[in-house]
């Protein structure tokens, strides 16, 4: 009698990581502003940038984050989007700035997102 008792709780314990995972899996990314110093190098793009896109906005993670929208971002080869995502704001009264590509003299420039 021990012995088929113990290998029925072997075979449930067996079972245990049969668990099928989830199809869907929902997650909110957030990020830490981080401030560098020194010129930031201007990058002229002859190509103009995609049409941005339209982005979902999720639910802050909690108070006192941004949400920051997606922008193309140049490689050097071509355009990639990256999506927007949920900053800490770095003090109550800082207002961030979208980044965004502006019309130079032999192409296209990004401007960056920052804190104002």
């Amino acid at each position: 009698m021990k012995t088929g008792s113990y290998l029925s709780m072997l075979g449930l314990i067996a079972l245990v990581g049969c668990a099928e995972e989830p199809t869907t899996v929902t997650t909110t990314t957030t990020t830490q502003q981080v401030t560098t110093t020194g010129p930031a190098r201007e990058v002229v793009v002859t190509r103009p940038p995609p049409p941005v896109r339209i982005e979902t906005q999720t639910v802050a993670p909690g108070p006192g984050y941004v949400w920051t929208s997606g922008y193309w971002r140049w490689t050097g080869t071509d355009y990639v989007w990256v999506p927007g995502t949920w900053v800490v704001r770095p003090s109550p009264v800082a207002v961030w700035v979208e980044g965004h590509w502006v019309r130079r003299s032999g192409g296209w420039v990004w401007i960056p997102g920052h804190w104002r």
